[in-house]
């Protein structure tokens, strides 16, 4: 039994280090020959050579995706294991690996696992045979310009040989990890992301709700980004009104004007941003009943700061969701209703929920 779980778990985890890699650049071929040291049982550790030829898909600009297509993977496995695996009674192998990817884009190193799956691979009695497994290679962002390259790095197994009627041999399943043999080039793929854009501008559309009031107002606006020579940038929106319900059943309406006020900074992340604004809210008409209650300078007393943060699916190069928290100061320059305004329209919770289009 120990001679025959050697040359099946050489031949079935070099099958699953194949699978694993990734793609070449677009139109462009990868043909990729490295060797792992894979321990398994009672054999102790065994050196396997992996074929991995792929294809990718590169982005032209920052903020665009690293796509893989055309992976194929062909494992040829020795006389020896397919003798050894005729002694347990096996008349195919399949099962699983996880290999380890890494991507390299200026500040950013994104390590990436991905899921493989050998074939059920039927076995001759005798001689070598060929093996094959496929993948899901999930899409990258790459958001920086510069150099920026795809790594393979070790992957596990999980294989299963079985017998004709498909039940398992004495082997059951099992698990070997493997590492690359060190000074080898393990870079799959090198690329040059075009050079960042100074600025991006933005058609905004969206929402702003007001918490203690339960009003949500549809925002327009724009939004300009500038990425060089360090990031600044915010939004500016257009006037807007909605319509709202004071302890329930006082109908009103309120207009709002947010606009810049002070420094607005942020980062440049993971194909996203972060903004850093503050913004100041006039409330130049508010009425109840249809009677107007508030002053033409009615504003908040101070400028409040906003965090602004790019979600799922955004990307530089066209836009996504922005979401977005506040507080809001009390008010002043209202007239007679400022401190009952104040108590209406003040506190914290009010949230930005925008989606950016690039103009």
């Amino acid at each position: 039994m120990p001679n025959a779980r050697l040359p099946l778990a050489a031949g079935l985890a070099c099958l699953a280090v194949s699978v694993l890699a990734p793609p070449a650049s677009a139109g462009t071929p990868v043909d990729k020959v490295l060797s792992y040291t894979c321990p398994f049982p009672l054999i102790g550790e065994q050196k396997l050579d992996v074929e991995v030829k792929a294809s990718f898909e590169t982005p032209s600009a920052p903020g665009g995706t690293l796509t893989t297509s055309d992976l194929a993977v062909s494992v040829s496995v020795p006389d020896k294991a397919t003798r050894g695996l005729a002694l347990v009674g096996a008349a195919s192998v399949e099962g699983t690996a996880s290999a380890g990817v890494t991507l390299v884009n200026g500040s950013l190193t994104k390590p990436v696992q991905v899921p493989l799956t050998v074939a059920k691979t039927a076995l001759p009695p005798s001689g070598p045979f060929t093996a094959r497994a496929t993948g899901s290679v999930p899409q990258i962002v790459v958001p920086n310009a510069g150099k920026t390259t795809v790594t393979l790095g070790g992957f596990s197994t999980r294989l299963t040989p079985k017998k004709a009627d498909g039940s398992f041999t004495g082997l059951g399943s099992f698990t070997s990890d493997c590492t690359l043999d060190p000074g080898q080039d393990a870079v799959l793929l090198s690329f040059e992301v075009g050079t960042a854009q100074s600025g991006y501008d933005y058609r905004v559309t969206g929402t702003t709700t007001l918490k203690t009031l339960g009003m949500t107002v549809p925002l327009t606006g724009s939004f300009a980004v500038a990425a060089q020579p360090s990031f600044s940038g915010g939004p500016v929106f257009d006037p807007a009104s909605a319509e709202f319900k004071l302890f329930g059943f006082v109908p009103g309406t309120a207009e709002l004007r947010f606009a810049p006020d002070g420094e607005q900074s942020g980062e440049l992340g993971d194909g996203g941003f972060a903004v850093h604004s503050k913004l100041a809210l006039a409330l130049p008409r508010v009425s109840l009943f249809g009677l107007p209650v508030a002053d033409p300078n009615c504003r908040t007393s101070a400028a409040f700061p906003v965090e602004l943060r790019t979600g799922t699916g955004f990307a530089l190069a066209t836009g996504g969701p922005v979401t977005g928290t506040y507080a809001i100061p009390p008010l002043t320059g209202c007239g007679a209703f400022t401190a009952s305004l104040s108590s209406f329209f003040q506190g914290e919770g009010n949230t930005f929920a925008l989606v950016l289009a690039a103009h």
